[in-house]
């Protein structure tokens, strides 16, 4: 295929683009610089803009451009998040719904943030949208690729849990303080993290790209585990104790609004819709994950 990707340059993108060409894609990366090569296009989600004559007869598009979250939120960034996302995707939507020749397909980047803080509930694709910022950001991030769903174009949201990677993300924030000993659970521990290796993340977006997926697909290993058990886990990776627990008063003191919903927060994800259609992981353990993403 030909497939165009936003968000290349990112711990996602960047472990996808080489991967597709593995696969024996042809890529193009959207860069909101000036394009340094015929293997770039130009693009500016903020100003609405894209060449989309670079990007006619292309195959697929795939999504992943978007404000990082894993900070503090004040009102300006909140802002920016939702932005960030409603903005590039309705902008990648329209375009591809109003080429001459359409892509196939569209895969957009999106986060198990949709289905809020739900406690214990098994949440699957079919769970209803949660609340608070994130479950707001998702919905108006979904909704924003409607141009390319109304165009007749497969368009698939890979609402993905939290990304193992020592490159990037909740992993590698966790990484210094583990090291150091000073780790341990967050809050009561009690709350679900749902987790997924980044080897499986491009594995799913490959596996997206091919197979007939519609709609919202979660990307998250079958296994969710709790905070508790998951610095446990870290912990043995990394073989350093994991008794300092970060308080959740310390939490909402230091990060917020974000420490509250991302942190304290969590959801018990299934991937139904990607066990569904036969995706097999390949490290559905967290231990063997952790150590991959530890080794990478």
């Amino acid at each position: 295929m030909k497939v165009v990707v936003s968000g290349a340059s990112g711990l996602i993108g960047s472990a996808l683009l080489p991967a597709l060409r593995a696969a024996g894609h042809d890529v193009i990366a959207l860069v909101r610089r000036e394009p340094a090569g015929p293997g770039e296009v130009g693009w500016d989600p903020d100003g609405g803009s894209i060449d989309s004559g670079a990007v006619e007869g292309v195959d697929a598009i795939v999504h992943l451009a978007g404000e990082n979250i894993g900070k503090r939120w004040t009102e300006k960034t909140r802002e920016r998040v939702l932005a960030s996302r409603v903005q590039g995707t309705r902008l990648l939507a329209e375009t591809a719904a109003h080429l001459e020749r359409r892509p196939s397909v569209l895969l957009c980047a999106s986060a198990t943030g949709y289905y809020g803080d739900r406690g214990d509930e098994v949440l699957t694709e079919a769970s209803p949208r949660g609340s608070g910022f994130l479950a707001d950001v998702v919905d108006a991030w979904e909704h924003a690729a409607e141009p390319a769903r109304a165009a007749g174009i497969r368009t698939v949201h890979l609402r993905q849990g939290i990304v193992l990677s020592r490159q990037g993300g909740a992993l590698a924030k966790l990484l210094t303080p583990f090291r150091l000993g000073a780790g341990g659970r967050v809050g009561s521990g009690r709350q679900w993290w749902s987790w997924v290796g980044l080897d499986d993340v491009v594995a799913a977006y490959l596996f997206a790209l091919e197979q007939p997926l519609t709609g919202a697909v979660n990307v998250t290993a079958p296994g969710a585990v709790t905070n508790r058990d998951f610095t446990k886990a870290l912990g043995r990776a990394l073989h350093r104790p994991t008794v300092f627990p970060l308080p959740a008063f310390a939490v909402k003191a230091l990060f917020g609004q974000m420490g509250e919903e991302m942190l304290l927060g969590g959801q018990r994800v299934q991937p139904a819709a990607l066990t569904a259609a036969g995706f097999a992981f390949g490290r559905p353990e967290l231990d063997a994950a952790l150590e991959q993403a530890l080794r990478s």
